[in-house]
């Protein structure tokens, strides 16, 4: 017979009253009430869980605001230094169980500070020695939360959780991907390939000036990023409830300014206007607006790929995708540019996010704007599926991605476009009378030149020369 243990409780009061919490946990009662209040969305499709690195982004204001806070005199060495002792277990990870909440919830994101300022004082007041949930000698909002409001905290902890997962995650994928490329376009340099536009023959081009295209873009998303940072950087932190700093003082600002950057390394500053910082999210729509216009060029990216791979036999088929695994299960052979497949999912799924964070901050009204864990979640969101998908796309596909030289100038040769080589001298219109009497016919450029216009074959041959039609005349 199986024996079971009965969960035991605690009793932890709040402003509206006393909360039953699991013993076992270290958050109270308001963190306990947001998760009884709000439980939308289920385990069948996931629960949007708010995102771990705003939750330890939070855990570094705490702990700057500790230090910023012993060192004016306002809160205890003993306390302090507890304070960071657990701040510092968050950021480590050794607490991850403790942050249940989900990004529904209040629009401000006060319900995860608090879950953040409850699970810091009673951890901490544990390691003292202390009874849990009786918030001596480290009270959640007396101690941990002193001289904050969630108002500025929050939107703090989106801008350094962004931040940190630019310069983690974002920027590296980014140029990782590029470096690939470059080397493609190496390997690809002197390979000649027809042209297209408007899914049509169009004029010669080498395999690395068409790879060139997506560099450059990828060169100038980059820079985007590294222009936008200096916005990242500013803290909204001490403009507290609405942006007049009211029980903060003088100085704490750039004095908590200094402790994130000593932190973490990045060039943080304080928030040119608070109250914009509060009010607004818009450097927030400004990276999520990058992240789109990189979903869109990836998604670009990935269907030439898609497309250039066709076939094997009846597409286009000037590239060879690695063989990753079978395609169908019930074609046998069948090997599908599913990493392609999979990135354009991706990028859909960025560009829908856009749209979440476009009308959040748009709906934020007066001094606050209540769409805060939404926005941070899919920025943060996306700038994971965008860095991952790309890993995914560089190492499963174009580390491997090769060009079928054979289909290449099959396609070349019998491209009409080539006529175009002979304008300069034949003229526009007898250049057309060229190839659609090549086309009607279904012969050769080169056999038609000669039936309409006695243009000898040593002659075409010296015109119509793809290797120099893949750049300007001397």
């Amino acid at each position: 017979m199986h024996k079971f243990m009965k969960m035991k409780y605690r009793k932890e009061r709040d402003a509206i009253g006393i909360v039953d919490v699991a013993d076992e946990v270290y958050w109270g009662a308001q963190t306990e009430r947001s998760k009884q209040n709000f439980k939308i969305g289920d385990r069948s499709v996931g629960i949007d869980y708010m995102p771990l690195e705003l939750v330890k982004a939070i855990a570094i204001i705490k702990r700057s605001v500790a230090i910023v806070n012993c060192r004016r005199g306002k809160l205890a060495d003993d306390l302090k230094n507890v304070i960071v002792q657990v701040a510092d277990e968050i950021i480590d990870g050794k607490l991850d169980d403790n942050f249940p909440l989900i990004v529904w919830q209040t629009g401000s994101g006060t319900q995860t500070n608090m879950n953040v300022n409850e699970v810091i004082s009673n951890r901490a007041i544990e390691i003292l020695g202390g009874v849990k949930g009786s918030k001596d000698p480290v009270h959640p909002n007396d101690h941990v939360n002193m001289g904050q409001s969630s108002n500025d905290t929050f939107p703090t902890a989106i801008h350094i959780s962004v931040a940190r997962k630019i310069h983690a995650q974002l920027i590296p994928s980014i140029k990782n991907f590029i470096d690939i490329l470059n080397q493609k376009i190496q390997n690809f340099e002197n390979i000649v390939k027809i042209g297209r536009t408007h899914f049509q023959d169009a004029t010669p081009i080498t395999v690395g000036q068409e790879f060139s295209a997506y560099v450059s873009v990828l060169e100038k998303h980059l820079l985007r990023l590294h222009e936008a940072l200096p916005r990242i950087y500013e803290l909204a932190q001490g403009g507290t409830a609405v942006g007049t700093g009211l029980n903060s003082y003088k100085g704490f600002d750039e004095d908590f300014v200094n402790e994130v950057r000593k932190y973490t390394f990045l060039d943080f500053s304080v928030a040119t206007n608070k109250f914009e910082a509060l009010s607004s999210k818009n450097t927030m729509l400004e990276v999520s607006s990058i992240m789109n216009h990189l979903a869109t060029f990836l998604m670009k990216f990935s269907n030439d790929i898609r497309l250039l791979s066709s076939g094997p036999r009846c597409g286009i088929g000037e590239l060879i995708l690695p063989a990753n695994e079978p395609g169908s299960s019930i074609m046998p052979g069948k090997v599908n540019p599913t990493q392609c497949e999979a990135l354009n999912m991706v990028c859909a799924q960025v560009i829908g996010n856009h749209v979440t964070v476009s009308i959040s901050e748009s709906n934020g009204t007066l001094q606050l704007n209540t769409f805060a864990p939404v926005i941070a979640y899919n920025v943060l969101k996306s700038i994971s599926l965008v860095s991952t998908a790309m890993d995914s796309f560089h190492k499963k596909c174009l580390q491997d991605l090769e060009v079928n030289h054979e289909r290449v100038d099959l396609l070349l040769k019998d491209s009409l476009m080539l006529v175009t080589a002979l304008v300069p001298k034949y003229g526009y219109d007898k250049a057309s009378e060229i190839a659609k009497n090549a086309y009607n016919k279904n012969i050769t450029l080169k056999d038609s030149a000669k039936e309409l216009f006695n243009i000898s074959t040593q002659e075409f041959d010296e015109i119509v020369i793809t290797s120099e039609m893949i750049n300007p005349e001397e």
